[in-house]
């Protein structure tokens, strides 16, 4: 991931640091319902961190893993449902896999001769403001509800 936290990735950027190309991500975009970055004004995707996540997940799966595009939709939905967090579905933590006997073929793995997994990308995470700001606010908003109490009819 790049040094500098933005709030908000071109395709181009997003595409770069996943090391696939741009008509990859708008491809899984048509797939994966999950990775659905905001659009600006002009139409031009912007794309999140929680964005830039499930893209790296799907890469994850789609190559590392070998999942078919309706096995890693799947997948996701599986992840979701086992209510973990972004940072489980990247394997930063991952929750013990069960074998489910009913699962349709398409979700299924061909066996693959061991190769030693790069580690996965940590993602930083910088609160979003300010402690102090945070406790100013805090007060600001405590201020005005009790001014407010004060006025209100009974």
């Amino acid at each position: 991931m790049p040094e500098e936290e933005k709030l908000f990735y071109t395709i181009g950027e997003t595409a770069q640091m996943l090391n696939v190309k741009p008509y990859v991500l708008r491809y899984w975009e048509s797939e994966f319902k999950k990775l659905n970055p905001q659009k600006s004004e002009t139409g031009q995707r912007t794309y999140r961190k929680k964005d830039l996540q499930v893209a790296l997940t799907i890469k994850r799966l789609l190559y590392e893993e070998k999942y078919t595009i309706a096995g890693a939709i799947q997948k996701l939905e599986e992840l979701e449902k086992e209510g973990l967090d972004q940072l489980d579905m990247f394997g930063a933590k991952t929750a013990p896999q069960t074998k489910v006997e009913s699962a349709p073929p398409v979700a299924t793995r061909a066996p693959e001769p061991e190769i030693p997994k790069p580690e996965p990308v940590a993602v930083p995470v910088k609160p979003a403001f300010p402690r102090e700001k945070v406790l100013e606010l805090k007060n600001l908003i405590e201020s005005t509800y009790s001014i407010l109490k004060k006025y209100q009819p009974n």
